[in-house]
This record gives C-alpha cells, sequence and structure tokens, in this order.
C-alpha cells in the first residue's frame, strides 16, 4: 500500500525554487534514506512532510488524502541537535509527550492514566538503553545517550512516520554504530516508514531500503536560485522493498546500477 504519494510538486520561496517537479511514491514501513548536496532541498522536504511547509505547486498526499495543515502524532521527527528538554529528568521528557496527547489541557495525567503513561515510558527507555538512567537530567547524559532520548520522545507516541535530520551526524563512529542498530530495531518493531537525511553515502546505503538522491538537473550560472532540486535517482537496496513503479508521466528519472556506477537510464 502507497503511503506517501508527491505528485508534480516544487516548492518555492519568492524567487528562489527550493524544489521541483518532485514525484514520488512510497509504501509503508519502507525506509528511505534522502542523500545529496548542501542546500538542495533535503531538510524542506522533511518540513514538508512533517507538516511545517507546504508545496507552492503539485500535490503532496499521505493515504491519498492532502498533507495536514501542521504537524500531528502521527509524524515523529528527530533532529541532529538533540531536542531535549534540560529542566526535566529523562522519565520526564518522554512521559510529557504522552501527557500532553493524552491531557493536551493540563499537561498533566493522574491515577491510573498517569500509573500506565509511567509504565509505557519506562518500557521505551528500556528499549533504547536508558533505563537505568531514567532519574538523571537529560544534561547529564552524553551526546549518544541525548540522541537515544530524542529518539524515545518521538516513537513513544507510536508515529507512522519517522523524519531523522542528520540525527547521527555529530556522534562518534562507534556510537552511530550502536544508533545504527537501535533505530533499525525500532523501525521493525514499530513497523514506521522512516525518511532519513545524512550526508554520509556509506550511512545511507547500509540503512535504508531505498536511497534517495536529491539533486539540480538544471543549472543557470547567471541565476544559481532558478531552478531547484528533485529526485535524479531512486535506487531499491533491498529486495523485500522495491520502491513502487509509477507512471511515465510521473517518473522524472529512471536508473540502472552497474557495479559501483550509477548510470541514468
Amino acid at each position: 500500500m502507497t503511503a506517501i504519494t508527491v505528485r508534480h510538486m516544487w516548492k518555492e520561496y519568492g524567487d528562489q525554487v527550493v524544489l521541483e517537479n518532485v514525484n514520488l511514491q512510497v509504501r509503508n514501513h519502507e525506509f528511505c534514506t534522502v542523500v545529496g548536496a548542501s542546500g538542495c532541498g533535503k531538510t524542506t522536504f522533511l518540513r514538508m512532510l512533517l507538516g511545517e511547509e507546504r508545496p507552492s505547486r503539485g500535490e503532496f498526499l499521505i493515504d491519498g488524502r492532502p498533507l495536514p495543515d501542521e504537524p500531528g502524532p502521527d509524524r515523529g521527527i528527530v533532529f541532529q541537535r538533540y531536542s531535549v528538554f534540560p529542566h526535566l529528568t529523562v522519565l520526564e521528557n518522554v512521559l510529557l509527550g504522552l501527557e500532553l496527547q493524552t491531557a493536551p489541557l493540563l499537561g498533566r495525567l493522574f491515577g491510573r492514566r498517569r500509573r500506565e503513561a509511567v509504565e509505557k515510558a519506562e518500557a521505551m527507555l528500556q528499549a533504547v538503553g536508558l533505563y537505568e538512567a531514567r532519574h538523571k537530567y537529560a544534561t547529564a547524559l552524553s551526546g549518544g545517550m541525548q540522541q537515544r532520548l530524542s529518539i524515545a520522545q518521538s516513537v513513544i507516541k507510536e508515529p507512522r512516520i519517522l523524519l531523522l535530520d542528520e540525527p547521527f551526524g555529530a556522534l562518534d563512529p562507534g556510537i552511530s554504530a550502536d544508533m545504527h542498530k537501535l533505530i533499525l530495531r525500532l523501525w521493525e518493531e514499530h513497523r514506521m516508514t522512516i525518511f532519513m537525511v545524512t550526508h554520509d553515502i556509506k550511512e545511507g546505503f547500509e540503512l535504508g531500503t531505498r536511497l534517495l538522491v536529491f539533486d539540480k538537473v538544471r543549472l543557470d550560472p547567471q541565476a544559481p536560485e532558478a531552478y531547484g532540486a528533485t529526485v535524479t535517482y531512486d535506487i531499491p537496496l533491498d529486495a523485500n522493498h522495491p520502491p513502487p513503479v509509477t507512471d511515465v508521466e510521473q517518473a522524472t528519472r529512471r536508473t540502472e546500477r552497474f557495479g559501483d556506477t550509477l548510470v541514468p537510464a
């Protein structure tokens, strides 16, 4: 089943074209890694998925319906910089999302509902390896532990779509390897659809079931902002999760891979 459909989508800011004529279909439970040069619109694409930005032209659909006008609990995001609350403990950081979602007016749960939420938050902390640190303040954690906490904050609300914006770019290689195992395990357990922006091409090939390359196909040196980026390569990385076949009208480029060489078809 196709969860996300993008048809002839453009994103412009005045005279600056960031994305142009993007066409894409993504099924549920795919893991799409997104690579491309700095400034080519990768993060803008994530912000549109999240609901912070709207297309200037074209369609951006989730389950056949237009993208909601604002972020919702069905979409979670993890940034490169740790989005944790320093004045709260590890447990309180994860619990806050459940409290705001269940009791938006008070932002607090009481009695049985709070006990159930605490049990769920503690189970999530156990899954990400932070249970023993649950009573520490977030500022007392290392960088890798804070990123684990950021992931727990997003996954605790059981989003259908998880967006990762260079989540491991600031971590040491050894810690990044552990985080790769964690995110793959959570992806399988929670059956999420994941979009992950990365500047590490090796990471993109190793983690994803599908690699999306954003780049500009047109460039005017006299007007560098006149043209935007699009998906120039859409490479299946897992035979069990091939990308959907699109119509000729929707396809902007197809690719064939021979050895280590990528050749546009």
